[in-house]
């Protein structure tokens, strides 16, 4: 691990508190404190004793003081979040990649549980649960108003266990059970093929401790099986994030050694860092640089990245460093826009708290943070348009979710105007078959967005958007 990892720890860049989300594990020394509000001190300790004394059955201490911490630090923002001992041990496992699950990135809506994606090969993913499926029930267990940490730990557990979970799948307007049997979740997070003769597609599904490695071994065998690949289409639709080394990592292999990747700035003084394209920046072991081991035309060969509202944090880092630096034509549409930086501080061996304590911002200067990555061409997912973006959730309609720092504007009503119409025109679609509206699987010759990607290689008309359009920050009430 390069000098500035060994002072940040493992940082995450993950948009999901849930099925795999990786984070750091930092301790630093604590700067001076101001004083604790004595009044409001005193106004717990009296709860905490009426509670013990008045409520209706026992409860136990120490399930009141974890509450409370599980309170104070989710009242934060969406990403900020207090471990138990299981949910601690599950926070480091996400960082290799393997963890015993059903498989899904998940998220909060409206206090149920919604899939963000299910991760490619898991049995969430063979179960056949979708993008915005919104889990209403865990086995018994209703999930409204269920900690987004509890829902995880409900959906955890042990190889070969089932969990029935109960799906409303809004496009369909059905709620259906589904059970699925827990394995161990090894996530292959890079993808890849020659689409055509010249052409190659690489998807990058999640930045893990192995991507890296697995990006290069995947680049080496499209350069072996056509050396003179002239066109490539990075795709990083439906990526949640991970690990920031491994963003950075990413970028740094097509781009010049030692530009700027990302900033970060927070209050503390190590919040406050410049990685760039450079070795010590990303390799956190001993040994050569696998970077080194690319092919030399990887720096320089036309690149389109392929972007969508699934794209987050380190997907956003790794498409923001190529577009300031014009490395690459950014398609699809804006990003989801999580640019907070998440760190885990343990409280002791067994528990801790992910605590936001930085902002991303690209090499430009501008804030990732509840604005996402604007594509330089606007794409919609299939040839007839795009008509539901307007329902679509980003960083920015997370309750409580960090502003950009950079300065909102006030809320458009012309939105909501569109919110509705789409969703008229949602309940319109569920009327047709099921058939007629799953959209295709990424890199096939149906996947509308890499055709025009592949148009824009070559040069071709591209169909851009009928319906997208910048989606511009929403100023947020005190």
């Amino acid at each position: 691990m390069g000098h500035k990892l060994k002072i940040a720890g493992w940082v995450s860049v993950g948009v999901v508190a849930g099925a795999l989300t990786t984070v750091s594990l930092q301790t630093v020394a604590r700067g001076a404190m101001t004083p604790l509000p004595l009044e409001e001190i005193q106004q717990l300790s009296a709860v905490f004793g009426l509670v013990k004394t008045d409520y209706v059955e026992p409860v136990d201490d120490k399930k009141l003081i974890t509450d409370a911490i599980s309170g104070m630090v989710a009242s934060l923002d969406p990403h900020s979040q207090y471990f138990d001992k299981k949910s601690f041990k599950e926070f480091r496992e996400g960082t290799s990649g393997r963890f015993v699950g059903v498989g899904i990135e998940i998220t909060q809506e409206d206090g149920l549980i919604k899939v963000v994606s299910p991760i490619e090969g898991s049995p969430a993913f063979r179960a056949g649960l979708k993008p915005n499926d919104l889990i209403t029930q865990i086995d018994e267990t209703a999930v409204k108003g269920l900690a987004l940490n509890e829902a995880v730990k409900r959906m955890r557990g042990e190889p070969n266990t089932k969990v029935t979970l109960t799906i409303f799948r809004k496009d369909e307007s059905r709620t259906f059970p589904v059970t699925i049997t827990r394995e161990e979740i090894k996530t292959q997070s890079v993808k890849g093929k020659v689409i055509e003769p010249g052409y190659a597609w690489i998807r990058l599904s999640q930045f893990q401790e192995r991507t890296v490695d697995d990006f290069v071994r995947k680049v080496e065998e499209i350069y072996k099986q056509d050396p003179n690949v002239k066109g490539l289409v990075l795709d990083l639709r439906n990526d949640p994030g991970g690990l920031l080394d491994a963003a950075v990592a990413i970028s740094a292999a097509f781009l010049p050694e030692n530009v700027t990747v990302v900033t970060t700035n927070g209050q503390l003084a190590e919040s406050k860092s410049t990685y760039k394209a450079a070795p010590e920046y990303y390799q956190r072991r001993s040994g050569g640089d696998p970077l080194r081991r690319l092919p030399a035309a990887i720096k320089s060969v036309p690149m389109v990245v392929l972007v969508n509202e699934g794209s987050a944090s380190a997907s956003e880092i790794v498409a923001g460093a190529l577009q300031d630096h014009k490395r690459a034509t950014i398609m699809g549409s804006q990003t989801f826009g999580k640019g907070s930086v998440q760190t885990v501080r343990p409280l002791g061996p067994d528990t801790g708290i992910k605590l936001t304590t930085a902002r991303y911002y690209t090499p430009s200067g501008k804030s990732i943070q509840a604005k996402g990555i604007v594509p330089d061409v606007m794409i919609d997912e299939s040839e007839e348009g795009n008509v539901f973006a307007a329902l679509r959730m980003r960083e920015a309609d997370l309750d409580k979710h960090l502003g950009s720092g950079q300065g909102e504007e006030k809320k458009d009503a012309a939105r909501e105007k569109a919110r509705e119409e789409a969703r008229k025109r949602l309940e319109e679609e569920a009327k047709k078959p099921a058939a007629d509206r799953k959209p295709p699987e990424f890199g096939t010759d149906k996947d509308f967005q890499l055709v025009q990607a592949l148009n824009q290689l070559k040069g071709r008309p591209v169909l851009v958007s009928k319906t997208l359009a910048e989606r511009k920050d929403e100023k947020k009430e005190n």
